[in-house]
């Protein structure tokens, strides 16, 4: 009987052993030894000059540094990565949960991390599937990123994590939104108490709880996300009215 095979994720980079590091510990580490997932991670500079050399000035001047074609090209074709293949770059599509999600539902993928100021551009034109951004910031290089999206994505795939409730309750889960808080032993400390609704064993109302304290925390601070599903519904606001919300102390950075 046929069994089915581990997700697979194939990672270009002229650093892979920081993405490969990063990736045997914790639920990601668990998810490889488990075969879960199969996360290769190929040096681009295996596939350069004679001194291992990928890079070289850009044409019509300009400071930094490009990765040349050549390398790229053979690194990819001698691999044969999993499709798609995405190179990470500031003007990707916006990496978020909904991305993560339907990256966990296909077979695998690729990323290509940049350094320097790139990639030739005949590798965007001929070479990859797309682009992937993780946000408005400058990183010096594409593996911090590739980290990020090969973690949000692997924690999605059946296995990989213990609570299998957890894809759905956490923040960006199926609910889309925000992470009511949480609390822990003990139920006191230094004078504050943790919520007594928490402690009721009142369980339909500990879940009414936890649902308005999501949605006061998303409307406080992410009030694009209700926006984005339509605004409250009746009983949304029911809930906001009967449970109010736990203290965010606003602290200047």
């Amino acid at each position: 009987m046929s069994t089915k095979s581990a997700f697979r994720i194939d990672v270009f980079s002229i650093f892979p052993k920081l993405v490969d590091d990063f990736c045997n510990e914790s639920l990601l580490g668990r998810a490889r030894s488990e075969s879960i997932v199969d996360l290769r991670c190929h040096d681009l500079r295996d596939y350069g000059d004679e001194s291992r050399r990928i890079d070289d000035a850009l044409y019509g001047g300009g400071a930094g540094m490009l990765f040349r074609p050549e390398p790229v090209f053979a690194a990819v074709e001698a691999v044969q990565p999993q499709r798609p293949l995405f190179l990470l770059s500031p003007g990707g599509r916006r990496f978020d949960q909904g991305f993560a999600d339907q990256l966990s539902k296909t077979q695998g993928f690729s990323l290509l991390c940049g350094r320097y100021e790139g990639v030739d551009h005949r590798v965007v034109e001929h070479l990859i599937d797309g682009e992937i951004s993780i946000g408005d910031v400058v990183l010096s290089g594409g593996e911090v990123a590739a980290c990020l999206i090969i973690e949000a994505t692997a924690r999605l795939l059946p296995g990989a994590m213990g609570n299998e409730a957890s894809p759905v309750s956490e923040s960006f889960g199926v609910s889309r939104m925000l992470e009511e808080p949480h609390y822990t032993r003990p139920a006191e400390f230094r004078g504050w108490e943790v919520p007594e609704v928490l402690r009721s064993g009142d369980h339909a109302k500990i879940e009414r709880w936890r649902r308005a304290q999501a949605l006061h925390r998303t409307v406080r601070s992410r009030p694009d996300l209700i926006e984005r599903r339509g605004g409250l519904s009746s009983v949304e606001k029911r809930l906001l009215e009967e449970f109010p919300c736990v203290p965010y102390p606003e602290r200047p950075l």
